[in-house]
């Protein structure tokens, strides 16, 4: 399988370590906007095309599979290309910039009749699946809340941003919103179904930024906190709030309440414990059997990306729809969250949400 990838930064960090455990996975182009990225991780991987030109890369290479990891702004111009060549595609999130261009990647793919996943790669962690299946079987009962906090330091410094960092500009598709929050309303939908309707704020708490390098003072516009409360369809409340400028590093904690149950995951040791009927927590921790393989970085998003492709990939080797993962529908009903949490920001009141695709 004929493999492109645009942008070197996650394929080098995710994709190419994951695509050396994907059988028949060849990767014969990468492209960067940075030329230098695209030939160090060419070379380090021994992938035969490197190139700053994404357009030309498409145009050029035969591509069974293209895998886009570069700024959200970009996600929809390059989906469209790749599916116009016939490719499909993986895409990074958030989706895109917006639900418009979300729904015209949707059209597209389905136009083309290819495959499209958004790479929320931890539907394809064992502890997300197994609190999946505990819920979708009943054994924690009617799910009444739940809560994610995600709290880091990554942001609080003003000087911890180079100039033009994209995660800090809006026109960009950045934010915490966007990095941290598409991830976690993939998992609630996943988890619960369909929202309903949306509350919350993207706000910009250190919008007077420093280069660290060069000491000129710039200024960001997308948000490093955001807070937002989900009306699940089923009648579950979901909360979520995450901030990138806090003094310490909390990590992300998730817990999830049901009539007879009870569960807590932490990002930071991953160790998922349940209560059931209000009894003592047990450690029911899932261990991923890909943890272990040889060349993946460290870290849930680092692994969680192999079943990802190996799923993708062996649904296109197949002929047939994903079984798993997040499909290009998914993105659509994602973003629209992402949507109504900027509109209300500014209109400061519940957003109601259309039906989602199907």
């Amino acid at each position: 399988m004929r493999i492109g990838i645009i942008g070197a930064s996650f394929a080098r960090a995710a994709y190419l370590p994951a695509l050396r455990h994907v059988e028949g996975a060849e990767v014969v182009a990468l492209a960067s906007s940075r030329l230098e990225s695209a030939t160090e991780a060419a070379r380090a991987f021994a992938i035969p095309r490197a190139t700053d030109d994404w357009r030309a890369m498409l145009a050029e290479e035969r591509l069974d599979l293209a895998l886009i990891a570069t700024p959200a702004d970009l996600h929809a111009p390059m989906t469209l290309e790749a599916l116009a060549r016939g490719a499909h595609v993986l895409c990074e999130k958030p989706t895109a910039l917006d639900a418009q261009e979300a729904e015209a990647m949707l059209a597209a793919q389905r136009a083309a009749g290819r495959l499209g996943m958004i790479d929320h790669e931890l539907r394809f962690n064992p502890n997300r699946r197994h609190l999946a299946r505990l819920i979708r079987e009943g054994e924690l009962g009617e799910i009444r809340h739940v809560n994610i906090a995600n709290i880091g330091s990554s942001w609080a410094d003003p000087a911890s941003r180079p100039k033009g960092d994209w995660w800090s500009l809006k026109s960009h598709g950045g934010g915490r919103l966007g990095a941290n929050g598409s991830h976690q309303v993939d998992l609630l939908r996943w988890w619960l179904g369909p929202v309903r309707s949306v509350v919350g704020q993207a706000l910009t708490l250190v919008p007077d930024r420093v280069d660290k390098r060069t000491g000129e003072a710039w200024r960001a516009d997308a948000d490093d906190l955001s807070h937002l409360t989900l009306e699940m369809a089923n009648g579950a409340l979901a909360q979520v709030f995450m901030s990138g400028v806090a003094a310490s590093n909390m990590g992300n904690r998730t817990e999830v309440f049901g009539s007879r149950g009870t569960a807590t995951l932490d990002n930071e040791t991953e160790r998922l414990l349940i209560s059931r009927g209000g009894g003592p927590f047990q450690d029911e921790t899932q261990d991923d059997p890909n943890a272990g393989l040889a060349g993946l970085n460290k870290g849930i998003w680092n692994v969680s990306v192999v079943a990802a492709l190996r799923e993708l990939t062996a649904a296109i080797r197949e002929g047939r729809p994903l079984r798993e993962g997040a499909t290009f529908a998914d993105g659509v009903a994602n973003q629209r969250v992402l949507d109504a949490v900027h509109r209300s920001t500014v209109e400061r009141r519940w957003i109601d949400l259309a039906e989602e695709p199907r």
